[in-house]
This record gives C-alpha cells, structure tokens and sequence, in this order.
C-alpha cells in the first residue's frame, strides 16, 4: 500500500489534516462552481467537496470527466461532519483520474434482475449491501479459529479429491489417472476422525462439495464447512460443545459488526434467542409435533424444510433434533442402544426458518457394525479399509458435527437466499463468473 495513502476508515484519526484517499466513485453531482464525490474505498465511504476556484483548473476539468466506477486520488482537508456519508467530509484542493470507467457500467442506481445481478457478480460486490455480507462472513471466519483455538482444538486440512464418500449421493466425479474415480469432497469427517485418534480435539474448514439437484434459496453445489472431531465426546458432548459455537458466532458478529447489520437492516432482536438453552427434541416427538399441526411427515422420513419450520416455530429457539431413524442418516453413525431403528445423530435448526446448520452425531466406533452399514448401503468396502483401521487398532469414543458457514451467515445476517453470502456462488445452471 502506498503509505501517503490513507483509507476511509482511519480518516477519524485525521480530522483537520490534509490527506490523499485513493477509491472509486459512487456518486456524482454539481451545482455551478460546487461539486460533490461520493466514494468508495473497501473500507468506508467518503463525500469530497470540490470547489473550482480552491483546485487546479486541469483539477476542475478531470473532476467533470468522472463517472460511476472510476478510480480516483482525492487529497484535501479532512472535516467531521454528521451529514456525510460515513460522518467524515473532504475538502479536496487537488483530484487526479486514476482508472476511468465508460459510461456504459452495468449495474445502474436501478432495479435490476437477480440474474443480470449474478452475471455481473464481480460488480454487484461492489454495492455497499453485498460488502457487509463479505465483512461479515469474514468475521465469521476469524470467529470460528479463535473459538477452537481457545479450546486447544487443532485445525487439520483433508483432501477435497478422495475415493471414500462420506454421504450417499449428491457426488461430482472425476477420472484420477490410473486408480479409477475420484469424487470431491462431500465432507472431512471421514479424514477428521483419522485426525482425532492423533490429536484429539481437530478441526477442518474448508470447501465441501454436492451435486444434488436442489434450486432452494437454502442449497449450493460448492460451500465451505467448519468440521470438529473429538475424541471420547458422546453425542450429548457433542451438542453442548455446538450450542457454544453457534452461541458465540452471533454474539461475536452482533459485537463486532454492527454497523454491517445496519446496513443490511437486519432486525437482531430473533438473535437474542441464542441466549437461551437450546432445545433438544426426540426425532420421534418432533414427527408427533409436526402431525399435531397438521404436516404430512411420516416416521421414518427425514425432515423437509417445513416440517423444520414447524418445530423451531414452536419452540421460538435453536432445535436439536436427535436420534433419527438409522435409514435416513450416513453409515457412520452410531446405534443408538436405547432403540437400535435409530441412531445417536442431531440436526441443529435455526429459527426464522433457516432450516439445519448443524448436522452432527456421534460415531460408530464398533468394528463389526460399521462394516455391516457399508455392505447394506453398497459402498466399496475396499475404499475404506483404512477407515475401519480406525476401528481395529484402538476403537474411541467419539463425535463430531459439520456447521455450513453460508446458511448459518445467512441467518445471521437476515439474507433470504444463499446465493449473496459466498463472493461467487456456485449453483445449477450457474458456473461464471
């Protein structure tokens, strides 16, 4: 960075001294001899007053040559002032055209159309909502090392190419040089678990992958995980280790990122409920609650999105669903004692009709009935061999759960579909930009 450059941001430490601002244009107007520039520099937005008789008459031209978008040096007087964008104001004494942009930008101070908005994704970061998402998302991020890292957790990375499948479908594939089909990544777990017999309590973060053909406001093809495994943690471990996590993931954005929140006139009174111990319903009391209100859910069924509506609705907090039936969950998790038909798993919904965040079980650490799932299911017992060592050679105690980072931003931040809390979505029918 140029270090006679100052940004927006720390322009409050400035106030009264003369400084340069580098940035790109929002907004232009001019009365006569008095001219104002809105813009913009990633960090805050300024206003810059241009009066022709206190700049340089070439100064004065460039400034009526500007137009949306363009790249611009700014220097002048830097004032406090209530009225401003951003509560800071400019005196500018000398303004230089850096980038021009053509008359012809696309995204216009207009309604535009969702797609025409997702084909210029590289633009419409640029308006000021969909940077307060990306703030966010990037306090979020730091949020979830800090919390694991309080925690002595250890973060691990896994392969996003692998041959052993951790759910049952939803699979991109690809040819991997002599050794037959590569699949990306669906989740770590598989790698997280192998993790945990070295190390413990782990962590993975990173992209996740599934090729289910779902167009919901709630689904992308590519998104990013945050995947614990600890070793001897039982299911019941596992959920309060979650209700702290997502507990201290909107406490830290409602803390640090308020002015985010304004801007994206989130109303953050539904996220006080997190203060509150979250409920944990009994898979088959949740089916009996959806029925009682007049829902269609058969025992046996996993959860739609409004079957998952009903139940936080009525409970007006974050739900742990527990203990669904063994069919409609992975291979990996463990039987439940108290009724083999289940298994000790747990979707945690959010409320204002978020759905799931969490999915989370404990494992199955039983050499003998992990191997019968794979034959059941017809998974190549032989991709996972080293999967079973797990349980071969010294058998845990353990859990683990994955949070998707853009469903739970998106619940944070009031964001009614998926699409705008991940810089370039990827979703049917959408590869580019």
């Amino acid at each position: 960075m140029n270090r006679s450059t100052t940004r927006i941001a720390d322009l409050c430490h400035h106030v009264g001294a003369t400084v340069t601002v580098r940035a790109w244009v929002i907004h232009l107007r001019s009365k006569g001899k008095l001219g104002f520039v809105v813009v913009r520099d990633g960090t805050g937005v300024l206003q810059g007053v241009v009066v022709k008789a206190e700049v340089p008459e070439a100064d004065w031209a460039a400034f009526g040559t500007l137009t949306q978008e363009c790249s611009v040096a700014l220097t002048g007087e830097v004032r406090a002032d209530a009225r401003a964008p951003g509560g800071y104001e400019m005196g500018v004494r000398s303004l230089a055209l850096i980038g021009a942009s053509p008359l012809d930008y696309p995204i216009q101070p207009k309604e535009h159309g969702i797609d025409f908005l997702l084909d210029h994704r590289h633009f419409w970061l640029r308006s000021q909502r969909q940077a307060a998402i990306m703030r966010v998302r990037s306090e979020l991020e730091l949020a979830v090392h800090d919390f694991f890292a309080a925690r002595d957790f250890v973060r691990c990375d896994t392969p996003i190419l692998t041959a052993a499948i951790g759910e049952r479908a939803g699979l991109f594939s690809t040819d991997y040089f002599d050794e037959g089909t590569a699949y990306l990544a669906q989740t770590g777990q598989l790698y997280g678990e192998a993790l945990a017999a070295a190390l413990g309590r782990i962590y993975t973060f990173g992209p996740t992958f599934r090729a289910e053909k779902s167009k919901t406001r709630r689904h992308l093809t590519e998104f990013w995980m945050i995947e614990p495994e600890m070793a001897w943690y039982d299911q019941d471990d596992n959920m309060d280790l979650q209700e702290d996590f997502v507990r201290y993931l909107v406490e830290r954005v409602l803390e640090r990122r308020p002015e985010e929140l304004k801007v994206l006139e989130r109303d953050t009174a539904p996220l006080a409920c997190v203060s509150e111990p979250f409920a944990r319903v009994d898979y088959t009391d949740a089916v009996r609650l959806v029925q009682e209100q007049g829902g269609a859910l058969q025992w046996g069924e996993d959860l739609g999105a409004p079957d998952e509506a009903m139940i936080v609705d009525h409970y007006q907090r974050p739900v742990f669903v527990v203990n669904y039936p063994k069919e409609a969950k992975a291979f990996y998790m463990k039987e439940n004692p108290a009724d083999p038909r289940t298994v000790r798993c747990a979707d945690l919904l959010a409320p204002e009709g978020r759905g799931e965040i969490i999915g989370g079980s404990q494992r199955e650490d039983d050499y003998d009935k992990i191997l019968h799932r794979l034959t059941e299911e017809g998974l190549p017992v032989e991709a996972y061999g080293w999967y079973l060592d797990l349980r071969k050679y010294g058998t845990f105690t353990h859990a683990g759960f994955g949070l998707g980072l853009e469903r739970t931003i998106a619940w944070i931040c009031g964001i009614e579909h998926i699409r705008e809390v991940i810089p370039f979505p990827r979703m049917m029918g959408r590869l580019t930009p």
